[in-house]
């Protein structure tokens, strides 16, 4: 007998999806690769005797019919219409768009959307970004930086400011003999950290802390994934957390000590198996013992690699010193937190909705309210064959974004936020391809346009589902992972070269090995790492016309301001590349797009020198060598679960725990 939870679950009929488990995907060339490390889930998940892991279809039945659920169970619980026809037709195209590659959830969705976790623990996994304030410090204390390490373990990128600064004194803690098994999970990890801190921050007991509980290194984390690293890296942290305050009792908290607060737990939780962290730290710009913390090559190899730090940049400031800043390394980032707080679009003036705004995500394309956050929804328009097709991948895009929207967390004050804002970013990826596909002011007018259709998407779907319009609907992310599947360039960024090597590291047990060798690709031992292959994937970028290398730094200001003017109503994310000859051209850029834009970094443009480097520049003439020889794989049959995206998957956005490797 079916059951009334089992009438209520959405489905896509399995005659509907039966052509697909055959049907090629349009894969990019790594995006399968990519696919299977990244996302594919083990099917064990969903039916205990099944061995493997997803298939492309699966992932997108999944991911469909979990959206779509979401939608469906807000409407029966508030007593709403409920047409089932028409939701089917909406999603099989959302289906079939997907699997084409026209749009894709953010990674986290691909990983997380449908799962067990999502409907029995949490839906903050879905969700890419947040930020949080530290301004409450007096208040909260110790909760602030468990908030941001429980958000982090879930793979959601956190962005942070020093506003706590010298708003407390530290204390010696109340050391007491009582003995706290640490509990073998998240909450567990996290609630210690909470404890901790709260006796230097309040002057609170502290206990002794029992971590025979936690399972040992390698073990299966069922739910999220992953495996486990054992307890090492947790006391690790409690240990360098008790050496930086120790060192500080009597002394306000500094700037820098919340910094590298945020950064031990990072380095903790790329440690215990979550691999990446992305963190933004946001200081102030007069702050300099904070900007130049990264000067310190000790700590920074230690852990402050674990967040990109920027400062909220005032217009008409002096940008002398923090110009020449940016040309040694590449920070700080520039944010105009005053310009996302009254503006969306800058073509539409000023505006004081989002008012409340107290920083950026760490890829800094979403403005936030403290302990709010995001979900971005991607989308290639050079994917199209038209503004008419991709107004309909935009349709379902909107969906998804609204579609989570729906969901709570296990935080109130999050959902006091989310339940208010509604907050989603639609953003696109490819947009130089689109350029080159489509030209640059009919691209500009697909914007334009379309942002107005986004806008009429809101009213109609907020109004049946009953919920308010959303505070801000588009950005600019700066893609990665994602981008990979269908062979996109990164968001607003330029390709490296029109062909190229791109080599992607997999340990040597790594089941797709196999299928790589007989497909053709280059295997060769990795040059740094041990138990470890470098997989060579030539690639040939479409409609290329110039490479990273050669544009100039103020045609990708100026793009980012159009796309802000535009498209963006949050923020667009960019880093711009300049060359040795423009070095000294940043002070007056600053100066010139204060105004038109809501955040900026800037990367001097060079080459790494690295042995196996990720990115190679070849000849057409070596491509079509290479490629003569690799027959594309489309299918294989492995049993490792793909690793899950961590947060905002741009390559910009995260810092892994890796040093610096030698020439």
């Amino acid at each position: 007998m079916r059951t009334l939870e089992s009438i209520r679950r959405f489905r896509l009929s399995d005659t509907f999806i039966e052509p697909y488990k055959q049907a090629s995907v349009p894969w990019g060339p790594v995006g399968y690769v990519t696919f299977k490390r990244t996302y594919a889930r083990r099917l064990s998940e969903f039916n205990a005797g099944a061995t493997g892991t997803e298939e492309w279809w699966q992932t997108c039945r999944r991911v469909i019919e979990g959206m779509f659920n979401m939608q469906k169970q807000h409407v029966f619980m508030l007593g709403l219409e409920w047409i089932d026809a028409k939701a089917q037709a909406t999603a099989k195209d959302a289906f079939d768009r997907l699997f084409s590659l026209k749009w894709t959830p953010p990674g986290r969705g691909l990983w997380m959307m449908g799962t067990k976790f999502v409907e029995e623990h949490t839906a903050a996994g879905l969700f890419n970004c947040a930020f949080r304030s530290t301004r409450d410090l007096p208040t909260k204390g110790g909760y602030l930086f468990a908030w941001m390490m429980d958000a982090l373990m879930l793979g959601i990128g956190v962005g942070f400011d020093t506003e706590g600064t010298n708003t407390i004194t530290i204390h010696e803690p109340q050391y007491t003999d009582d003995v706290h098994i640490i509990a073998d999970s998240r909450e567990g990890w996290v609630n210690s950290v909470h404890m901790l801190l709260d006796g230097f921050f309040f002057g609170d007991k502290v206990p002794k802390f029992d971590y025979s509980a936690i399972r040992p290194e390698g073990a299966l984390i069922r739910g999220f994934g992953g495996t486990s690293s054992g307890y090492a890296p947790l006391k690790e942290l409690h240990d360098n957390l008790t050496e930086l305050f120790s060192a500080k009792i009597g002394e306000p908290i500094s700037s820098v000590d919340i910094v590298d607060t945020e950064n031990l737990i990072g380095r903790c939780v790329v440690a215990g198996n979550v691999r990446r962290s992305a963190a933004l730290a946001m200081g102030r710009y007069q702050d300099k013992e904070y900007l130049q913390m990264k000067n310190d090559q000790e700590k920074l190899y230690h852990h402050r690699w674990g967040s990109n730090n920027s400062f909220n940049a005032e217009v008409g400031m002096d940008y002398t010193w923090h110009a020449e800043q940016s040309q040694k390394n590449g920070e700080p980032g520039y944010i105009w937190l005053n310009n996302a707080r009254t503006h969306g679009r800058f073509k539409d003036g000023l505006k004081y909705d989002d008012v409340n705004v107290a920083g950026f995500n760490p890829c800094v394309e979403q403005q936030l309210e403290d302990a709010e956050l995001c979900c971005l929804v991607e989308t290639f328009p050079a994917k199209h064959d038209d503004y008419e097709d991709y107004l309909k991948t935009l349709k379902i895009a909107y969906l998804y974004g609204k579609t989570i929207t729906l969901s709570n967390t296990h935080w109130p004050e999050t959902n006091a936020k989310m339940l208010k804002n509604r907050r989603i970013g639609l953003s696109q990826s490819g947009v130089v391809q689109a350029f080159n596909k489509f030209g640059r002011r009919e691209m500009l007018n697909w914007c334009d346009n379309a942002y107005s259709h986004v806008k009429e998407l809101d009213e109609e779907y907020s109004n049946w589902l009953c919920i308010p319009k959303s505070v801000r609907m588009t950005s600019i992310k700066p893609s990665g992972t994602v981008s990979l599947l269908n062979g996109s360039t990164p968001g607003i960024h330029f390709p490296e070269s029109e062909y190229y090597i791109r080599r992607i590291r997999f340990s040597k047990d790594n089941g797709m090995i196999p299928s790589l060798k007989e497909a053709g690709y280059k295997i060769e031992e990795d040059a740094y790492s041990p138990n470890t292959y470098c997989v060579e994937f030539p690639v040939c970028e479409p409609h290329f016309t110039r490479s990273k290398k050669t544009v100039s730094m103020w045609e990708q200001l100026e793009m980012a301001a159009q796309y802000q003017h535009y498209w963006a109503d949050n923020s667009v994310s960019i880093t711009v590349t300049f060359k040795d000859e423009e070095a000294d051209q940043l002070k007056s850029a600053l100066e010139m797009y204060e105004t038109r834009l809501k955040a900026v970094s800037f990367l001097r443009y060079e080459d790494t020198g690295y042995k196996q480097a990720p990115y190679e520049p070849i000849t057409k003439e070596a491509y079509n060598k290479l490629i003569k020889k690799i027959t594309p794989i489309q299918r294989s049959n492995v049993q490792e679960a793909g690793t899950g995206t961590k947060f905002c998957d741009g390559e910009s956005c995260d810092v892994p725990l890796d040093q610096p490797q030698e020439k």
